[in-house]
């Protein structure tokens, strides 16, 4: 789905390029922190590979490129949804199919946080959650909007679940999640009413019901349409704190994340208790009685790192977007209000107004994008000519795991990933693991798959976001 721990502690061999070919592993820098390739400090500094770069801030792809792109890809896409192509009642089997897709209850043993076998009847409890008996022949198709950062669960539960009993990062009833402002179609509630199946432009699955407040589909894809838009692009910031209106108070908005601006506001007349004169009034949306659809305004510090359009698509911005989450904790799925491999690249890319589809097994086939394809028959000669011929921005694909490439040295391609860890061929030929759960700067060339396969040898597919 997607990147895997066991992934991450796979790695990869110096299967040199032209200045490193015919070396061994012992002449690639290898500092204290294990990280092979990271000779200094500088490396990890995103103006140090743009300075590489001939033209970095050449527009790769201009916004009507960017927007038809997106188009084609919720059209071709299976894993997309285009929720206003949706009809205005939705039968049973097209529910039940969402649900029964997604909440497959796992085949191996599952542990609690503690590291506990969770009891047998857990599946049982789970299943008749999801309360398919209560699905009806029909229904009206209803709307939504997404109130805050919200959890989007395999099964209605906020239990956390492991396959081995020292993990404590790989929740496997966590599947992403979403953000405010983002619409979706309410298609089924828990047997106990608390969580809802929703269907997002990228995704079906459980949350629960206090992230999503119910309206219209006007009101829905009103609020998507309105302009002017106030973008995120830090890494996330949060709405101004007020007291008076806590469901916009401290809000996370996440690198991406598009909200209207009232730009009519009188700069004389406060918001929520606060003159907006040193920040931007958004509107956002909130639940209001009985869980339906409200709006209120909300301030962002006009310092804060947003922009009044999506960023160019650019070499430079590629790579900037992409070290503001550097040392970032790797969460699985969204969590720990952070983001897993895929979600770091669809975060990256959204910010520059590029859409794509949640998890790598999807990103990397998908019909929408440009992608080269390898399989078993692909020898690694042309995976090493495929892999040098990489430029900034390409998504290298193995099996679980995305890296983005932000240049090269001496021929090599480096890459940005969200990686548990990485392992590589010491000197000796020794396998050497090193753990490091964040988003991290490394060579792609010396990571090993395992002491035979690199990280190369094991490519599925590389993605050409942009020409």
């Amino acid at each position: 789905m997607r990147f895997m721990p066991s992934v991450a502690l796979a790695v990869a061999s110096l299967v040199a390029a032209p200045a490193m070919a015919d070396k061994g592993p012992d002449t690639v820098p290898v500092p204290p922190s294990g990280v092979v390739g990271i000779s200094n400090n500088a490396m990890l500094t995103p103006d140090f590979w743009i300075k590489q770069l001939a033209q970095p801030d050449r527009v790769l792809l201009d916004p009507a490129a960017i927007q038809a792109q997106n188009a084609r890809l919720l059209q071709v896409d299976p894993s997309m949804h285009d929720l206003k192509a949706l009809p205005a009642a939705l039968d049973r089997a097209k529910v039940e199919g969402w649900i029964k897709d997604l909440s497959q209850y796992p085949s191996k043993p599952l542990y609690d946080v503690n590291g506990k076998p969770v009891p047998a009847t857990l599946k049982q409890e789970v299943t008749d959650q999801l309360a398919l008996d209560r699905v009806p022949a029909q229904q009206p198709t209803r709307y939504g909007l997404v109130v805050q950062r919200a959890a989007l669960r395999t099964f209605p539960t906020d239990l956390r679940v492991f396959t081995s009993v020292d993990d404590h990062d790989i929740d496997r009833f966590q599947e992403t999640a979403e953000f405010p402002g983002t619409p979706v179609v309410i298609a089924h509630e828990s047997r106990d009413g608390q969580w809802l199946f929703v269907v997002s432009p990228r995704y079906a699955a459980w949350t629960r019901h206090e992230n999503v407040a119910e309206g219209s589909s006007a009101e829905v894809f009103g609020y998507a349409g309105k302009t002017p838009l106030r973008i995120v692009t830090g890494d996330n910031v949060a709405t101004v704190f007020t007291p008076e209106q806590p469901g916009v108070s401290q809000l996370q908005l996440d690198m991406g994340v598009a909200v209207p601006v009232l730009s009519d506001h009188p700069a004389d007349q406060p918001v929520n208790g606060q003159s907006p004169y040193a920040s931007y009034v958004v509107e956002l949306p909130l639940q209001g009685a009985e869980g339906k659809l409200a709006f209120s305004p909300a301030l962002v510090q006009r310092l804060a790192d947003t922009g009044d359009a999506y960023l160019p698509l650019t070499e430079a911005n590629i790579i900037r977007q992409g070290f503001k989450f550097l040392g970032e904790r790797y969460g699985w799925g969204h969590a720990y209000d952070g983001r897993d491999c895929s979600g770091f690249v669809s975060d990256v890319y959204r910010s520059m107004g590029v859409q794509m589809p949640r998890n790598t097994s999807k990103q990397a086939i998908s019909p929408g994008l440009t992608h080269q394809a390898f399989t078993d028959k692909d020898s690694h000669d042309a995976r090493m000519k495929a892999a040098l011929a990489l430029n900034v921005g390409d998504l290298v694909y193995i099996p679980g795991h995305v890296m983005m490439v932000i240049g090269k040295l001496n021929g090599a391609p480096y890459v940005i990933h969200d990686t548990g860890g990485i392992s590589y061929l010491d000197g000796s030929g020794a396998m050497r693991r090193v753990k490091l759960n964040e988003v991290s700067v490394t060579p792609l060339l010396p990571l090993m798959w395992d002491s035979k396969h690199s990280y190369v040898d094991r490519m599925t597919s590389i993605v050409h976001v942009h020409p």
